[in-house]
């Protein structure tokens, strides 16, 4: 086994699991992994979630529990969520300290059926920080047009954010606007700005999926030539306009207040098409100030593969415009793709949450005690 990992840490990446489950926390795996495996921060997301309850794992005493108190599945499932986000937070609390609160985080996300309602996805926000009530949390909010100004808000609160489902690039410079404007809302609150933190969340391997998709219905030679490119030339061209927006005069009024740079976060990174190599979106998505959340399966092929050799993002941007200028030239529209994709991702959160709200009420009512 190669020390990838270790060489990837050492570039400036840092490496979250894009996974939870109580089991995992229970049976010392992700203790484990922050020892082994450079591990430094966790994302989950309701599909995370509906497969851990689901798979019913360490769950049995709390559900029960929950069944005999009879209240609604709504505040069963967030008792259950944030009490693993709690637990995972004191695990990594070492790493945030270390870290100067940098990492050791761990992502919890609003009620994706929320997404499209500024007001009450500040109401969740707020509630979520209080209930998981640890400083290493990151409330996930997604980059919906009704999220922005959430984030804004949020963030001018205090509570740190880890924006989610980020396709295009004109919707990334939308989100690094909302927590630079929260962060002056913040200041103007008199609020310590070193305290709040951001990553926002852009999504990498679904834009290869749908873009070859589409690559394969034109069908030409140049078509089949950009197949698998996209993806990656969408989040270099992310990291340059991060580039942009954190040299500029307006986050330099912020620095002084001691603020803190939002880090891209590779998202998605796990690869859908088993023709690439399975370390592609973290191979070649180097570049320092950023993190890399991993599912499991990625991050032991990294472990064992990976081919980090340097900083992959720098100096590509000229090749990465030209990719997909290309690929728009084939008739393939870059802003349907990204729409599609927010909207699938909506979609499939939400589909997963209704799917943990039905398998989650199935088993309270099977633990419930008789009545008399």
């Amino acid at each position: 086994m190669t020390d990838a990992l270790k060489r990837l840490s050492d570039e400036g990446v840092a490496i979250w699991l894009d996974d939870l489950s109580r089991k995992r926390i229970t049976s010392g795996n992700l203790a484990e992994l922050i020892d082994q495996q450079h591990i430094v921060g966790v994302t989950t997301n309701p599909s995370i979630f509906q497969k851990a309850i689901s798979h019913g794992d360490g769950y049995e005493q709390q559900l029960t529990d929950l069944a005999t108190r009879k209240v609604t599945v709504d505040e069963a499932i967030r008792m259950i969520t944030t009490a693993d986000v709690r637990d995972a937070a004191d695990i990594l609390r070492p790493v945030f300290d270390a870290t100067d609160g940098q990492d050791g985080r761990v992502s919890i996300e609003v009620d994706p059926r929320l997404a499209h309602h500024t007001d009450a996805t500040v109401a969740e926000a707020k509630q979520l920080a209080w209930l998981v009530d640890r400083p290493n949390t990151l409330i996930k909010i997604p980059a919906t047009k009704a999220g922005l100004p959430a984030i804004t808000e949020v963030i001018g609160k205090g509570i740190s954010v880890n924006v989610t489902l980020i396709f295009s690039l004109e919707r990334y410079r939308e989100v690094m606007d909302a927590y630079l404007a929260g962060l002056e809302k913040a200041k103007a609150a008199g609020l310590d700005l070193s305290k709040i933190y951001s990553v926002a969340s852009f999504f990498v391997s679904r834009v290869d999926s749908e873009i070859d998709k589409r690559l394969d219905a034109v069908g030409t030679p140049e078509a089949k030539a950009l197949k698998g490119k996209a993806a990656l030339a969408n989040a270099r061209l992310a990291y340059q306009a991060f580039e942009e927006v954190f040299s500029s005069d307006r986050w330099a009024a912020l620095d002084k207040a001691q603020a803190n740079k939002q880090r891209p976060l590779w998202a998605s990174t796990g690869v859908k098409d088993p023709a690439y190599k399975d370390t592609l979106y973290v191979d070649d998505l180097v570049a320092p100030g950023t993190v890399n959340t991993m599912p499991e399966a990625t991050l032991d092929a990294t472990a064992d593969h990976g081919q980090i050799t340097g900083n992959t993002i720098a100096g590509t941007y000229e090749q990465a415009r030209a990719e997909l200028d290309a690929v728009a030239k084939l008739g393939i529209s870059y802003d349907d793709v990204v729409q599609l994709l927010e909207d699938e991702g909506v979609e499939k959160f939400e589909a997963s949450w209704i799917d943990l709200l039905n398998s989650t009420e199935a088993e309270l009512k099977r633990l419930a005690p008789s009545e008399g």
